[in-house]
């Protein structure tokens, strides 16, 4: 199960979430989210084995692609109808695709979806709602059924401690992307909530609140 921290604007708070043993940081390069950060201050970020994905809405590719080389990302995770010339790109091996399941009118139309994105992208990321991120909600029950995607895919919305084992029995993923559900305010988040997800090993460092 790979474990994607994402939202993360302070340095000793990334810090925590690789000394937890994190797969992959996110950060927010939207104006419009209180987590959002600059490209600049991103490369000033403590490094690690984790990889470092930016979260970019309505960005044409060669601006992705300068904030990339800015921040010293691994992967892009494209919000906003970016199409698949657009994630060619920028580099299929570098494209987080979010997509999100309950905007379409049933399992047909986003499998159909996954064919036209699954050459262009390393990543799915399917989250709840029909648009944007860092709203807090689920992903519906039985809004997956049978889909099989193409590729590795996160599941994300509103997951936490009171909820992530629940949702990753029904939706199987192959990675959670945590945010809302483990802060202890935007952009900062909670060692102990961290902890009380379960994901992490026994005996993980609970420091920074």
């Amino acid at each position: 199960m790979l474990i994607k921290v994402c939202g993360l604007t302070d340095p000793e708070n990334a810090s925590l979430c690789l000394d937890l043993g994190a797969d992959l940081l996110g950060f927010v390069f939207h104006p419009g989210s209180p987590r959002c950060i600059t490209p600049q201050a991103v490369a000033g970020m403590p490094r690690g084995r984790a990889l470092r994905a930016g979260v970019f809405t309505r960005r044409d590719p060669e601006a992705v692609l300068r904030s990339m080389e800015q921040a010293g990302l691994d992967l892009a995770q494209l919000h906003g109808g970016h199409s698949p010339e657009e994630c060619a790109r920028i580099g299929p091996e570098r494209v987080i695709k979010v997509l999100w399941p309950e905007a379409y009118p049933d399992l047909s139309a986003l499998e159909e979806e996954l064919e036209r994105f699954e050459p262009v992208c390393r990543f799915f990321l399917f989250d709840a709602g029909t648009r944007g991120g860092g709203h807090g909600r689920c992903l519906e029950p039985g809004v997956l059924q049978s889909l099989v995607p193409p590729r590795p895919w996160f599941l994300a919305g509103g997951l936490g401690p009171g909820n992530i084992l629940e949702m990753i029995r029904q939706h199987r993923p192959d990675g959670v992307d945590l945010n809302t559900g483990v802060e202890a305010k935007p952009g900062l988040k909670s060692a102990r909530l961290l902890l009380e997800t379960g994901l992490f090993p026994p005996g993980c460092p609970a420091v920074g609140g």
